[in-house]
Order: structure tokens, then C-alpha cells, then sequence
């Protein structure tokens, strides 16, 4: 017994340190999405790139559509169990990774929530789409809020998670350039990756979780690991000029505001002193501030969650969802 405990314990080591080690390529190509991913060819600042998305369509369809946008340091493939929920409902779900980011080009562009938000609609008209629920995620949420500003006749309704954003990072953040966040997305690991996540997105850590670290930190290992740390900087770099919260009071389609009242996410919050962390990114302040903001708002809080609901608090947000659509 105690021989099979000990190889049960080497080969449950074996298995942590193969996924630590495992190299993927900054497009993702050796993972595994839920559903089929397709590719939309795009043509930028003279550039040949490509948006790649899954098209999930139901056994059963109601005639609408959901769109789903990611968070940063996040791709199309930690939305499965939602995809799944809102198919089993009839939706038909899209879920495009944005140029930049999971299995879509790693471009050198200028990196822009609106040039981002044309690429999706030019999807959406590609696909014989018109009217959409848009749900975003962390920088999703800024996405999705500029995406619904430039095209209110698309959207019908506008859900947000725990979007970033909520406050103008330009007024409290140290200003930091391309390059300086490069040599900082440079110095990336497996190690420092999971520190952050358990810190910053999850009240507390399970396993479960490790396989968003391992697509995190793998594509440090890659040979191309610099081309992404560079459009990382460049992302970071939008997030951070690109403000959207002066645009909430414009909003003019119905909009539920879903948030982890433990969230406590700030971008640039490495650059902070702890007397600045704790003023900032205190979602269950800015959740109801926020609210107030978007006409006619619904805000829809969840005790001990923090940046990601839709994992930490699934059967809550859930049923929060399904009341909600």
C-alpha cells in the first residue's frame, strides 16, 4: 500500500511538473478549444492577419445570438461552460478571440478599442449577423462598452462581468511606455503568472484553476515569446489610454452589470504603493458607482467572488444569467 501511495505521489509530481514545463505557441495552435475554431482573414495597416472565433450554434435554435468577448490575459477557451449554457438555451454563441490575443495574430498594429470593435462587427456582418446580446469580460467589458457606443442599432443588450475599466487608470497609475511594460511582460513564468492569479482573481485557489496558468505561462517557453510580450505591452498600453468609463452615461440599450464583490483588479497595480492599492479597484465600490452611471442599469453582486464569476461563483452567476438575458 504504501509503494502505491509513494508512485501515485512521483507520478502526481511528474504530472504537475510536465504542465509547468509545457511550451505553447503564442497562437495557441496545442490547445484544445471547446468547440470548432474558424478564422477571419483581415487586412491591417497592411498587414495579412487573422480573428479567430468559434461559431457555436444550437441543437435547438431561438433565433438570437450572443457575443462573448475575453479578458486580457484570457482567450475564447475559458467561456466552455457558459457556451454550453447559453446553446443548451437556443442561442447561437460567438466567441472571438480578439486580434492579439489566443489563437488569433500576435499583429504589431496600433492596438485601439475601436479599431478592435470594427473587427468584430466586420465579423458579425461576415457571419449574416444583425442583432447581437453582447456580454464582456474584464478588458472585455471595455471592449464590449466601446463596441456597443459605436454600434447601439447591433446591440440589444449589453452584459457586463466584472469589466476593467471602472475608474480612469491615467489618474492614479504611474505612467508606464510600451517598452517599459515589454521588459516587464518579458520577465514572465509559470511561477510569477500563478502569483497573480491567485492574487488578484480568486478569493481562494483550487485546482482547477492551474490549467489557466498553464496557458498563461506556457507561451513564455515559445521561441515567439517576444512578439507576444510586445502586443502584451501594447494591449496593456491601450487599456490604459483608452479610457471608457467617461462614455457609461451614454450607453442606450439595457445593460446588467454582474460583479465579484471581492474583486479587487487594477491595471498597473504593480506600479501602486499599498496606500494606492487600497484606494483603487475596489469593485464593490465601483460596481454600485458604475451602475449609477449606465441608464437604467441592473447590478448583480456576488459575496466571496472576485474577478471571474462565470468560474468562481458558476452556479450563482448562472442562474443570474439565465434570469437576465
Amino acid at each position: 500500500m504504501r509503494k502505491i501511495l509513494l508512485l501515485l505521489v512521483l507520478i502526481s509530481k511528474s504530472i504537475a511538473a510536465h504542465a509547468q514545463s509545457d511550451t505553447l505557441s503564442i497562437t495557441l495552435e496545442n490547445v484544445k478549444y471547446p468547440y470548432p475554431v474558424n478564422f477571419m482573414p483581415i487586412k491591417a495597416e497592411g498587414q495579412d492577419i487573422r480573428m479567430a472565433y468559434m461559431d457555436a450554434k444550437p441543437a435547438t435554435p431561438n433565433g438570437k445570438t450572443i457575443v462573448l468577448f475575453h479578458g486580457k490575459n484570457f482567450g475564447g477557451y475559458y467561456w466552455k461552460d457558459v457556451i454550453k449554457l447559453l446553446t443548451d438555451k437556443g442561442y447561437r454563441v460567438i466567441v472571438p478571440d480578439q486580434i492579439g490575443f489566443g489563437k488569433s495574430s500576435k499583429a504589431f498594429i496600433h492596438y485601439s478599442f475601436h479599431q478592435l470593435a470594427r473587427f468584430n462587427k466586420n465579423l458579425l456582418d461576415s457571419l449574416g449577423i444583425q442583432k447581437i446580446t453582447l456580454m464582456g469580460h474584464s478588458m472585455g467589458g471595455m471592449l464590449a462598452t466601446r463596441f456597443t457606443l459605436m454600434y447601439p442599432n447591433t446591440v440589444e443588450k449589453l452584459l457586463l462581468e466584472d469589466p476593467i475599466g471602472l475608474e480612469d487608470y491615467r489618474t492614479f497609475v504611474p505612467y508606464a511606455n510600451a517598452e517599459d511594460d515589454y521588459k516587464a511582460e518579458l520577465k514572465t513564468s509559470y511561477e510569477s503568472v500563478k502569483k497573480y492569479y491567485q492574487a488578484s482573481y480568486f478569493t481562494t485557489w483550487k485546482p482547477e484553476y492551474d490549467y489557466l496558468v498553464n496557458i498563461g505561462a506556457g507561451v513564455s517557453k515559445s521561441a515567439d515569446f517576444p512578439r507576444y510580450a510586445k502586443v502584451a505591452a501594447l494591449t496593456f498600453e491601450m487599456i490604459y489610454e483608452q479610457p471608457v468609463c467617461y462614455g457609461f452615461g451614454l450607453i442606450k440599450v439595457p445593460a446588467v452589470l454582474f460583479i465579484g464583490k471581492e474583486d479587487k483588479t487594477i491595471v498597473g497595480k504593480a506600479l501602486l504603493s499599498d496606500e494606492e492599492k487600497a484606494k483603487h479597484g475596489q469593485y464593490k465600490i465601483l460596481g454600485p458607482e458604475t451602475a449609477k452611471k449606465i441608464p437604467g442599469c441592473k447590478l448583480i453582486e456576488f459575496d466571496n467572488c472576485g474577478h471571474i464569476p462565470h468560474i468562481e461563483a458558476k452556479e450563482a452567476f448562472f442562474k443570474a444569467l439565465t434570469a437576465n438575458l
